[in-house]
C-alpha cells in the first residue's frame, strides 16, 4: 500500500463508501506480515517511496512465489532479484504476465490494476565491458522499475576510450550516470571527470587473479580522484540503479517533465 492508496481508503471511510471493518481487514497486516520464514514490510512504501524487493537468493521458489502472492495482493509492485532460472519459471507459472529479465536475473510482476508510471528523468548506465553486462542490467531493471527513464551504453571500457567520447553529448544529459566495471575498474573516475551529474560506481567480480573478485575495482572506485563519485558494494548493480532512481527522481519535478 502506497500513500495514495491509502489515502484514497480513508477517504472512502470518511464518505461511508468503506465501513470501518472492511478498512481494518485492509490495514490489519501493516506494517509487515508474518509469514514464518519471512516477515513482509508492507509499510515500505508508505516509507520509502517503493516496494520491499524480493532477494530471491537463497530463497526456495515455493517462498519466493509467496512473498510475491503476498506483495501483489497488497497492490504492490514485485521486483524480484538473483532470480535463478527455476524460480524464474515458478514466478512466471504462477504470474505469466511477469517479466523475467535472464541477463539481469530479475523478475518484475505488477498487480492487475497498477496505473501505468510514466517514465522520469534520464538515468545512463555504463558498462566497461560486456562482461559487466548482468550487473549493468540489473541496476537498468532496478530504476527503471522505481519510474526513471533508463538507457544502457555497454562495452566502453577504457582500452578504446575512444568508445565512450562518442557518447560525450548523451552523458551530460543525465541526472545520474551509472558505471559498472571490473579489471581495475578506472571508467568510473574518467566519466566522473567528464559530467556535472553524480555517479554511481559498481565494481565487478570481472577480471583476472589480481582483480581478487572485484575489489582492485572497489579500491580504484573508493579512491577516485574524480568528485561526486559514489561507490557501492562488489556486483550490487541493484543498489547502483536504486540509489540513481532516488537521485533522478527527486532532482525533478515529475508535472514538469515531458
Amino acid at each position: 500500500m502506497d500513500a495514495a492508496s491509502l489515502k484514497s481508503l480513508l477517504d472512502q471511510v470518511a464518505h461511508g463508501a468503506t465501513s470501518a471493518d472492511e478498512a481494518f481487514g485492509r490495514l490489519r497486516d501493516l506494517p509487515f506480515e508474518d509469514l514464518g520464514f519471512a516477515h513482509i514490510d508492507h509499510h515500505r512504501t508508505l516509507r520509502r517511496g517503493f516496494p520491499e524487493t524480493i532477494f530471491s537468493q537463497g530463497k526456495t521458489p515455493a517462498q519466493t512465489v509467496t512473498i510475491a502472492e503476498r506483495l501483489i495482493e497488497a497492490g504492490s509492485l514485485v521486483l524480484a532479484t538473483r532470480v535463478d532460472e527455476t524460480t524464474a519459471a515458478a514466478l512466471r507459472q504462477r504470474f505469466p504476465k511477469a517479466d523475467h529479465d535472464a541477463v539481469a536475473r530479475t523478475v518484475v510482476i505488477r498487480a492487475d490494476e497498477a496505473a501505468v508510471v510514466a517514465e522520469i528523468g534520464l538515468v545512463l548506465v555504463l558498462s566497461a565491458g560486456t562482461s559487466d553486462l548482468p550487473v549493468a542490467q540489473e541496476a537498468i531493471v532496478t530504476a527503471r522499475t522505481m519510474g526513471a527513464r533508463t538507457e544502457g551504453i555497454f562495452d566502453v571500457g577504457v582500452a578504446g576510450i575512444h568508445r565512450l567520447l562518442a557518447y560525450r553529448e548523451r552523458l551530460r544529459e543525465a541526472r545520474v550516470v551509472v558505471v559498472a566495471a571490473g579489471m581495475e575498474g578506472a571508467l568510473a573516475s574518467v566519466v566522473g571527470g567528464l559530467v556535472e551529474a553524480p555517479v554511481v560506481a559498481v565494481p565487478t567480480s570481472v577480471g583476472y587473479g589480481a582483480s581478487f573478485g572485484g575489489v582492485s575495482a572497489l579500491l580504484t572506485m573508493l579512491n577516485s580522484c574524480a568528485s561526486g563519485v559514489l561507490v557501492v558494494n562488489i556486483d550490487n548493480g541493484y543498489g547502483a540503479g536504486y540509489a540513481a532512481a532516488l537521485i533522478n527522481n527527486r532532482s525533478i519535478d515529475p508535472t514538469q517533465e515531458t
